[in-house]
């Protein structure tokens, strides 16, 4: 008997998350948007009206895409949106001094469908404010799409069907990220969770060294993450970290009762 096969698909693999969206009309645009190009999974962290889903507008402006209205997740937190995903995208207008890698939705979807053991979440922000400074910092990628500089703003659900369209055109032609498979063995990509834990982990051990001074951090942490955000960690190496600061703190802490 043959084992089944597992669909790998970018279309199964990316998951297109709205960080707290006001317009009722925008969700379900968007949901049209990831519809029109073959993708399916649409989150919500925190919505204006927990009840958006349903809401006329929302089921209006999807237009023949209310069967994505109705897989549609509501979770209260980011940290939930990406449960799962071992890789994410945050889309933004403007620059972060602390931001992780920036890309363009090209590169991104091109990177997205050469590696399969890749799985996305591409986070849009509010309306009004965008995503803030600490969702950013939990990427992988600061995405920028090229627009017109001197009128660079793009309506919520213009910028999903952006990205949904280059991703659907780079799963479509198979495209491989420039340099992928030259560094040999590649190990499962690490979660973002587990990414988070080690970063928590680390920063223990820092402080406990007295490295880090929690009273007043200033951008040690951020400049962290966005370090470790070029590595593109995977499982084993945050074992690694997290093993390093384990001993930090054994070792420290014996120290301290000697």
């Amino acid at each position: 008997m043959n084992p089944a096969k597992i669909d790998t698909s970018l279309f199964q693999r990316l998951r297109f998350v709205l960080v707290e969206t006001s317009s009722p009309g925008n969700v379900g645009a968007a949901a049209r948007a990831i519809k029109t190009m073959g993708f399916s999974e649409l989150v919500l962290v925190n919505p204006r009206f927990p009840d958006v889903l349903q809401r006329e507008e929302a089921v209006a402006f999807a237009s023949g895409a209310q069967d994505i209205l109705a897989s549609a997740r509501i979770v209260d937190s980011v940290e939930q949106a990406l449960e799962g995903c071992n890789f994410a995208a945050a889309l933004s207008a403007r620059l972060r001094e602390f931001s992780p890698p920036l890309t363009a939705p090209r590169a991104l979807a091109a990177q997205l469908a050469g590696d399969a053991t890749l799985n996305a979440a591409v986070l849009f922000g509010s309306e009004r404010y965008g995503l803030p400074n600490e969702v950013v910092e939990k990427c992988n990628v600061l995405l920028n799409i090229p627009a017109n500089p001197e009128y660079s703003s793009l309506n919520l659900a213009q910028a999903v069907q952006v990205l949904a369209y280059e991703c659907r055109v780079a799963a479509s032609e198979n495209l491989s990220p420039t340099g992928a498979g030259e560094i040999g063995f590649q190990g499962n990509a690490a979660s973002l969770t587990d990414i988070d834990g080690m970063f928590a982990h680390l920063e223990q051990a820092l402080i406990e060294i007295e490295f880090l001074d929690p009273v007043s951090p200033k951008k040690l942490m951020p400049r962290l993450k966005r370090l470790f955000s070029r590595a593109q960690l995977e499982t084993e190496e945050v074992n690694i970290l997290r093993g390093i600061a384990s001993q930090i703190l054994t070792k420290r802490r014996r120290l301290n009762r000697s």
